[in-house]
């Protein structure tokens, strides 16, 4: 296997941070809280919050894992 190809995950090495501001910047809190119904992207939403939220909470972390992912695929990030 090549240096640099040892995970096919495309959030290997990526922090849930780093997933958080890279979605915000992109869609914004609107979108992100129409797209991906949870309640802290909707109700006074901070990345901050979010972090705790996501963190304790596994179904909410796979949607936003997910949405990230598809839009990893769609090439929505530079």
């Amino acid at each position: 296997m090549e240096a640099g190809n040892t995970s096919k995950d495309p959030l290997h090495g990526i922090t849930l941070e780093k997933i958080l501001i890279q979605l915000v910047d992109s869609y914004g809190w609107d979108e992100l809280g129409y797209q991906i119904r949870i309640n802290c992207f909707i109700s006074n939403p901070s990345i901050q919050s979010s972090l705790k939220f996501l963190r304790k909470t596994p179904w909410a972390r796979t949607k936003v894992e997910d949405f990230y992912k598809a839009a990893l695929r769609e090439g929505k990030f530079k």
